[in-house]
């Protein structure tokens, strides 16, 4: 019992330094996260951080994992409409507007912006669980063609990313998005039907 005190303790402290890495990370950028500006927000000094993680990559590791069970949570809480291209649409929005909401999530799950960093096996295999959701809507409506999904997918990075650097918090370019999965899926189902 007393065991389980001590880790269910270690949970929460480990939670709240990743909570205020994440805080950092809005306020500085992903990449400018330092160890010593973390110690000094959870109140403690920079050694003692190593006692939770054992190097920033640990941490990043640890930002990681958490974005992506937030992603597969926000995912798995759609409730989709029966018809296949219209789920697609919807669900390809609920992404959309997950990665346009905090930039600084966005660099570490979406893009490669840290240097040597590479998540953990453990961390990777949440990812995998969101890309796997989003291969299931896509098959669904249509898109099983490898070099199909990977259109879909360069399309729909390229509106967030065209979002976020050119009017962040709006929606010229994710405005777009169902018009842009309507063009891709009319085109697969017209390759794969002659």
């Amino acid at each position: 019992m007393v065991v389980d005190k001590v880790a269910q303790r270690r949970e929460l402290k480990i939670a709240s330094i990743v909570e205020a890495a994440w805080g950092l990370a809005r306020e500085r950028g992903i990449q400018l996260v330092s160890l010593h500006a973390l110690a000094k927000e959870v109140g403690m000094r920079q050694p003692s951080l190593y006692a939770y993680f054992d190097s920033k990559n640990a941490l990043y590791d640890a930002m990681f994992a958490h974005g992506n069970r937030e992603l597969v949570a926000r995912l798995s809480s759609l409730d989709l409409p029966d018809d296949p291209r219209a789920a697609l649409k919807a669900f390809m929005q609920a992404f959309a507007a997950f990665a346009v909401e905090d930039p600084a999530r966005n660099s570490l799950l979406f893009r490669r912006v840290i240097p040597g960093f590479e998540p953990s096996a453990e961390s990777y295999a949440v990812a995998v669980d969101a890309l796997s959701r989003a291969g299931a809507v896509m098959n669904a409506a249509g898109i099983t063609d490898p070099g199909d999904v990977d259109c879909l997918v360069a399309m729909v990075a390229g509106l967030i990313e065209a979002q976020l650097s050119n009017e962040p918090g709006g929606t010229r370019w994710t405005q777009h998005l169902d018009r842009m999965v309507d063009l891709l899926a009319d085109d697969a189902h017209e390759r794969t039907s002659r």
